[in-house]
């Protein structure tokens, strides 16, 4: 056993169980947070009939395939957000350990995903990015970047002399709060052009988010590449559902967390 836990294999299925239990806790915060209702008390409890669910219909995947979807009690059917967001949590918590180990750089990622799964869904049924996940996770970036250092970019070439730990905080620093400043100019231009909000507080706080963790030029290409897939994404689902454009709300901030999960996960040289 000893021998299987210190070789990465071992390792990062411990990290993806701790994920599906996380993604579990993760569950009651996307549930709760929006409506500024505690995330410990009550326990956990059908929507539906009130009735308290017991630990053993409470385990993460096995509980959701062996009830098939539905409450123990009245039979309400139960949300596949459930599942989905505890098996993504498992599988980001693994391949973040498979790629650094049991490291500070396993933990960053692992943080950074989960933060990512909770603001994804919790924008996407609320339009809400709450403050716990966006503005801790600020702090979390920043406190994490000397520990597990960012690759050397842009910002290097101003401390030509710096430490990786240095550079790599004076990165995260910068970009957390420059990214966050200049969308919100950009932001404030457009409603004063339109006459409409463009952007929400919540998402300029998650940019925030995503430059401390990210830095500078990985930030700037999930800003991007969030903003093609809302583009692609948003206008065909308002087509499809018949809304008006003009009015519609989408979830910027859901398709920012998936263009920096792929960002941060799919990198050589962020992540790999």
């Amino acid at each position: 056993m000893s021998d299987l836990l210190t070789q990465p294999l071992g390792w990062n299925w411990m990290a993806a169980a701790f994920g599906l239990l996380f993604g579990s806790f993760l569950n009651v915060c996307i549930s709760r947070l929006p409506d500024d209702y505690s995330v410990v008390v009550p326990r956990s409890h059908c929507p539906q009939c009130g009735s308290w669910i017991a630990w053993y219909d409470n385990v993460p995947l096995l509980s959701f395939i062996l009830l098939g979807g539905r409450c123990r009690t009245c039979k309400a059917p139960v949300s596949w957000r459930y599942p989905v967001v505890e098996a993504l949590t498992g599988l980001l918590f693994y391949l973040a350990v498979t790629a650094h180990g049991p490291t500070w750089a396993g933990l960053k990622w692992s943080i950074f995903g989960a933060i990512l799964v909770a603001l994804i869904f919790t924008d996407i049924e609320t339009r809400i990015l709450p403050d716990e996940f966006t503005k801790s996770g600020w702090i979390l970036g920043i406190l994490l970047a000397p520990i597990a250092p960012l690759p050397r970019g842009i910002i290097s070439l101003f401390l030509p002399e710096g430490s990786a730990a240095l550079v790599s905080l004076a990165d995260s620093a910068l970009t957390s709060v420059l990214l966050p400043t200049g969308l919100y100019l950009m932001a404030v231009v457009y409603q004063r052009i339109r006459g409409v909000e463009g952007l929400g507080f919540g998402d300029i706080k998650m940019l925030g988010f995503l430059g401390a963790f990210l830095g500078l030029e990985s930030a700037l290409l999930a800003l991007m590449l969030g903003s093609l897939i809302g583009a692609v994404l948003g206008l065909t689902w308002i087509k499809f559902r018949r809304r008006d454009p003009a009015t519609y709300e989408l979830p910027f901030g859901s398709f920012l967390g998936i263009a920096a999960l792929i960002v941060a996960f799919a990198s050589p040289t962020l992540f790999w």
